[in-house]
């Protein structure tokens, strides 16, 4: 009897480790399916400097090997539609994602199926391999200038490279929104530190108004009601404060947006994957690490810094961005 498998990543430069996974996910049962990213959807997780292969070439070397029965490359930056095509009865990533993280989890469970979490090898990653080969600490080098004048070259940089590659991706993040809202639907916006900051300046802007005057917007931060985060971190953990507000206020059809300039932050990852469960759209903003909330989002600007300051000065410029064009679409209707 057939028993099938499925696990999905970029595998954009394949090693030792994900030759481990795709064997171990193999053993779980008769045919392994592997999905990988096209290669926009890459572009959209990773930034513009990937992939180093291109899919075609990407899916060759994979389907060569012993243990890959048959590759699925998706254009989304999540597998949840080709999931819940392929029905698997194993659902398999590697360990630096818990089972509560994976995407496709609940549904796989929902008629029976398994989840697993396998574990990862050690010193094998495909970002730690590229960042050791192009690793420059320009940063570094930079600051004997002087650190304003660094600094605000760096900053330059950085809204350089968001002009140059990231013009659409901002349009089309403004567009999802202004779509939720033409629907009726609202926005739920949520970060930690300084990303709680912008979650409530967002926020602010769309319920009063930016530069034009139109009707408010339906937005809320999650970030604002100290008797709810309180009683949350109290009663629960500091992991489910967003989560839990998700949980209550959350439809279908809303969007979240998920702000954490490392891309890992425990209670905003838990957060989209509550919404996630309740059929809202998910927007990530986040930096140049920021993989685990680009890969769980429907879309995500992953800021061209490693630099908490130069990421939070984008995320702001940014978000004014979408309401300087959400306003003017507004305008024209």
């Amino acid at each position: 009897m057939k028993k099938l498998v499925f696990t999905n990543g970029c595998f954009d430069l394949i090693h030792p480790g994900h030759i481990q996974l795709l064997e171990q996910a193999k053993a779980l049962g008769t045919y392994l399916i592997v999905g990988i990213n096209s290669d926009n959807s890459v572009r959209s997780i990773k930034g513009p400097d990937r992939p180093l292969l291109g899919e075609s070439e990407r899916a060759e070397i994979l389907r060569a090997m012993r243990a890959v029965d048959e590759v699925r490359i998706f254009d989304e930056q999540t597998p949840a539609k080709l999931i819940q095509e392929i029905r698997p009865d194993v659902l398999v990533k590697g360990g630096d994602w818990p089972v509560t993280e994976i995407v496709g989890a609940s549904f796989v469970q929902s008629y029976g199926g398994e989840v697993r979490s396998l574990p990862l090898r050690d010193g094998f990653s495909s970002t730690r391999l590229i960042e050791n080969m192009k690793k420059d600490d320009g940063w570094q080098a930079s600051k004997r200038s002087g650190v304003v004048a660094a600094s605000l070259a760096q900053h330059q940089e950085v809204f350089e490279h968001l002009a140059a590659n990231f013009a659409d991706q901002i349009e089309q993040t403004a567009r999802l929104l202004l779509d939720t809202f033409m629907a009726g639907k609202k926005v739920l916006i949520f970060g930690n530190g300084g990303s709680a900051a912008d979650a409530q300046h967002l926020a602010a802007e769309f319920v009063g108004r930016y530069e034009t005057e139109r009707k408010g917007l339906p937005a809320i931060a999650l970030t604002t009601d100290t008797s709810a985060l309180t009683a949350l971190a109290n009663d629960y953990q500091f992991d489910r404060v967003f989560a839990r507000q998700v949980e209550a206020l959350a439809a279908p059809g809303d969007c979240v947006i998920a702000i954490s300039t490392s891309g890992n932050s425990p209670n905003v990852i838990s957060a989209v994957m509550a919404a996630r469960e309740r059929e809202c759209k998910v927007i990530g903003l986040t930096g140049e690490k920021g993989k685990k909330l680009a890969g769980l989002s429907d879309a995500c600007i992953m800021v061209p810094s490693a630099r908490t300051a130069r990421i939070q000065e984008a995320h702001i410029a940014i978000a004014h961005l979408w309401c300087e064009l959400i306003d003017g679409w507004i305008g024209e209707k």
